[in-house]
């Protein structure tokens, strides 16, 4: 799969970024020393941490190096490491490991979590929020599309297999079994796009990536105009001319109390 557009992915920062700063508010801690942003992406979420905690040592993992570089320009005073999540093994106890949309796009969270809880500190926080909108017609539409003969040949049946998150109650029973206090929540955003064409453009920075892969630019083209047109009668204009992109999102803050 070609690297991440960080200009396409920060059309939306503003809305990406919301999530992020509400995750971070949510973070029971003044005293930080350590603190470790998993998938930064281009640094939005990264400058968040350094903005609450600038005498911290902040790092930022990404699989990305295109992402990096630019978190890199953005933060000049932060570390950013390209790694892969699941590897990554802290240098010293972190006071703070915070995971704004990325570990959706990782299986095995039943061995995911406890690990990184293995890399706090007591009393460090392991902070997360992931999209839960599979089944919104987003994301449920992408693959049906996906599985129409006319597509089937050429785009993989891997390509609709991002994992579904656990239940609520199976991380909340994870974060307390691997020794943590806590605070777990769901909100839904609405967010207000010109028309269906907005919903595309958002979602070719994230969920369309693995759809489009395997594509060249004219297949592409054709594949996204037929998810138009679906996307069209699901998300119909309200009285302004608008239409309302529905965004689920599950947020989680575990302290580490031994």
């Amino acid at each position: 799969m070609q690297d991440w557009n960080p200009q396409l992915y920060r059309q939306f920062e503003s809305e990406r970024t919301r999530p992020a700063r509400e995750l971070l508010e949510r973070i029971p801690l003044d005293d930080v020393r350590f603190a470790t942003d998993l998938g930064c992406g281009p640094g939005n979420s990264t400058e968040l941490l350094a903005q609450a905690w600038p005498e911290a040592q902040i790092t930022g993992i990404d699989s990305s190096a295109a992402m990096l570089e630019q978190a890199r320009e953005r933060l000049p005073n932060c570390h950013f490491l390209q790694a892969d999540i699941r590897r990554w093994q802290a240098e010293q106890p972190q006071q703070v490991i915070y995971a704004n949309a990325s570990l959706q796009w990782l299986t095995e969270h039943h061995t995911l979590l406890p690990h990184l809880v293995d890399q706090l500190a007591i009393g460090g926080a392991l902070a997360i929020q992931m999209p839960d909108n599979l089944e919104e017609p987003s994301h449920r539409l992408m693959r049906e599309v996906a599985a129409n003969e006319k597509w089937q040949a050429l785009i993989s049946p891997q390509a609709a297999d991002r994992k579904r998150l656990l239940t609520t109650d199976r991380y909340y029973d994870l974060l307390t079994d691997a020794g943590c206090q806590v605070d777990v929540w769901r909100t839904t955003y609405y967010h207000p796009m010109a028309d269906a064409q907005g919903i595309i453009t958002w979602l070719r920075a994230t969920g369309l990536r693995p759809f489009l892969a395997g594509l060249d630019e004219t297949q592409q083209a054709a594949f996204l105009h037929d998810y138009h047109q679906a996307l069209i009668p699901a998300y119909p204009a309200r009285s302004n001319g608008q239409v309302l992109l529905a965004f689920p999102r599950l947020f989680m803050v575990a302290v580490k109390t031994g």
